[in-house]
């Protein structure tokens, strides 16, 4: 009995060894759990601190490349299209025909007119004699005062009716010519729509052009610059151009005229470039980087162009505090530098910027950051 008491007591020791221990382990499995779905639900970004750079860079802004001169050619005349004489590519003279229009209806119209004035012309011819002969009679007191001025009046409308008719000969006539559509000045096809058979309609306002007509030995281009720098723009400045299709190349040009005025809705002042073409390598309506020789503004910090978060609000960033909360601020951007954003407010040099920030990122959410060597290796290179 004795035995049986010690080997009770012993087995119940166990027991409750194994119990806590068991408590004491699911304890610590449950803490490192709780542990692991609060890291998981914690967001992990990476951070960049605003930069600023010590040496002057060009303005590059984006620009527009259009023709010194360009005509779309609409028929101003109704008819069918017999030939075109000039295709896409062709260079042209000023006046060089470009396509004949057939106008039936127009030749009917100006022969009749024709024939109204033929009509109108002999009713003049015999009102003037008639006119003459009673202004004789009256000097003979044959006829009464009043009927000689009848006469003469009627000669006067008569001569009136003959000079309309033959001003609507010469309106038909101008719009005959308008069947044979020349170019307006010299230069290069660049569209056509004009085929054989086709007919066109003369006042159309959804009518295509037949024609167009570019005068591509210098060319013009329109580029946008932000109000920060409209102080720094002058006209005879030279800027350098460049153009995808040219790698590793540029094209000079001149800054010829401004608008002189900031549009309200963009904060941009229009300028205007002038540049030569003789060869024809720049082409009406290209896209093109044109580089302005405007120096850096002193102090201006730089962010990566994937730090920017755009909403309804406009364009902001997010930064993280100390605690690691999110805080948004927007900003306003000096100078797109593709990469890279030159910000003229919004943030200083000592906040912690989240790069590539997440959609669903919020004002007040908790972060852990990366690491800090990550974060400093991604800083904007100036």
């Amino acid at each position: 009995m004795r035995g049986l008491k010690r080997f009770g007591i012993g087995a119940a020791i166990v027991a409750v060894i194994a119990v806590a221990f068991g408590i004491v382990s699911r304890s610590h499995s449950d803490h490192a759990l709780a542990e692991t779905a609060s890291e998981a639900s914690t967001l992990t970004v990476n951070v960049v601190r605003p930069t600023t750079t010590d040496h002057a860079t060009d303005l590059v802004l984006p620009g527009n490349v259009q023709a010194w001169n360009s005509a779309a050619i609409y028929a101003r005349t109704s008819g069918y299209v017999n030939r075109w004489l000039a295709d896409i590519g062709d260079h042209v003279r000023d006046g060089q025909a470009l396509a004949v229009l057939d106008a039936p209806d127009l030749d009917q119209q100006l022969a009749q007119a024709r024939a109204d004035y033929q009509t109108t012309l002999a009713q003049e011819a015999l009102a003037k004699t008639t006119s003459v002969r009673w202004a004789s009679l009256l000097k003979s007191d044959a006829v009464s005062q009043q009927e000689a001025d009848e006469r003469a009046a009627d000669y006067k409308a008569k001569m009136a009716v003959a000079n309309a008719s033959l001003a609507n000969v010469k309106r038909l006539e101008a719009l005959k010519g308008f069947t044979l559509l020349r170019a307006p000045f010299g230069g290069t096809v660049t569209s056509r729509t004009a085929q054989i058979g086709a007919l066109v309609v003369a006042g159309n306002a959804g009518a295509q052009p037949l024609f167009t007509v570019s005068d591509t030995t210098r060319m013009r281009v329109y580029v946008r610059i932000p109000q920060a720098y409209t102080g720094q723009i002058k006209d005879g400045m030279k800027v350098t151009m460049m153009l995808p299709e040219y790698q590793g190349r540029s094209f000079t040009g001149t800054l010829t005229r401004s608008a002189g005025a900031v549009d309200n809705s963009s904060g941009s002042m229009l300028v205007q470039v002038q540049a030569p073409n003789p060869s024809g390598e720049l082409k009406p309506g290209a896209f093109a980087q044109i580089s302005f020789p405007v120096p850096a503004s002193a102090g201006a910090l730089r962010i990566p162009s994937t730090a920017l978060i755009f909403n309804a609000g406009g364009t902001s960033v997010a930064t993280v505090d100390g605690n690691g909360k999110i805080a948004i601020k927007p900003i306003t951007i000096a100078r797109d530098l593709g990469k890279e954003i030159e910000v003229g407010s919004g943030v200083s040099a000592t906040d912690q910027v989240v790069d590539t920030p997440p959609d669903a990122i919020q004002a007040g959410d908790t972060v852990k950051i990366a690491s800090s060597a990550k974060a400093d290796g991604g800083r904007a290179k100036s």
